[in-house]
Parts: C-alpha cells; structure tokens; sequence
C-alpha cells in the first residue's frame, strides 16, 4: 500500500478556501547553484535547442532536488550554456528540506526561479499535507502558493 492515497484521503477531509499560501523547504533555495541532471538517457536536439532527459531523472540545484520518469531542458535562445526551463513529467517530486510536493508535471523557470507543479498537486511538511491542482513555488523565498480545490490537514502545534 503506498502512502499517497492515505494522504490524499487525508487531505480531502479538511476543505481550506480555494487560494492557499505556505512556505516551502524552509530555505531559500540557491537559484545562482549549477542545475545538476542525472538520467539513464539523453537525447539532444541541436536544431531546437532542446534536450530530453528519461529514465530515473534526478535534477539538483542547492539544497532542491526534483525528479521525474521524464525532462525536458529548454535551452535559452542563441545560448546551448543556459537553462531556460525544465518541464517534468511522470512520478513528478520537488523536495526541498523536509519538504516534499508530489504532482504531474513542474515547470521549472530557471530565469524567474520559480518552480509550477500542476496535477494532483501534494505537499507534505512534516504531519501536515495540503492538496490542490497548482502550486507555484518561488525559489528566492520558498514562499509558495497552492490553487484549486485547496485540502489541508493540519497537526496540532505544528508550524
């Protein structure tokens, strides 16, 4: 039995307003660090300046690490050296600290430094969890937000 169903179930069972704002990973995440990404595969397409990573992705920046079944890299425009953006897929998980956000897919914003993770969105801090369908981290604050039928659950003297 896996434990995100639990938590699912959990988080259904308190409705919070449908705009919720949190923190994330309880430190600022260094978006000046070197983007690390491991993978079995990589495919690289110079014509579009993209590249797809698959296969047991681990990406690492600082303190945050995201992985995913699937990584897209869009590289900036006129610059192979340059990160524009990451769109993952598949068994997506953001974890930052003790943080940990499971969803769909996440857009990583390289530029912007800010992390979107929309589908099934849950974020487990510590006892507490909190569903919805979008969540926007930003990586500077680690304030982040969560949209759409917003469900919490939360511990008693927890922060």
């Amino acid at each position: 039995m896996t434990l995100r169903p639990l938590l699912i179930a959990l988080a259904l069972a308190a409705p919070l307003p449908a705009l919720a704002q949190t923190t994330f990973g309880g430190i600022q995440a260094d978006t000046s660090a070197p983007v690390e990404v491991s993978a079995d595969n990589l495919d690289v397409n110079q014509a579009d300046g993209t590249a797809l990573f698959t296969g047991n992705v681990v990406i690492g920046q600082g303190e945050m690490r995201l992985s995913a079944d699937r990584v897209a890299v869009q590289y900036a425009s006129g610059d192979q050296q340059r990160i524009d953006s990451l769109t993952a897929t598949g068994n997506v998980t953001l974890v930052s600290g003790e943080d940990a956000a499971e969803a769909a897919e996440a857009v990583y914003d390289v530029a912007a430094g800010s992390v979107l993770l929309t589908g099934d969105v849950l974020l487990t801090q510590g006892g507490n969890v909190l569903a919805g369908e979008r969540m926007t981290v930003d990586l500077a604050t680690g304030a982040a937000q969560v949209q759409g039928r917003v469900r919490s659950v939360l511990q008693p003297g927890s922060n």
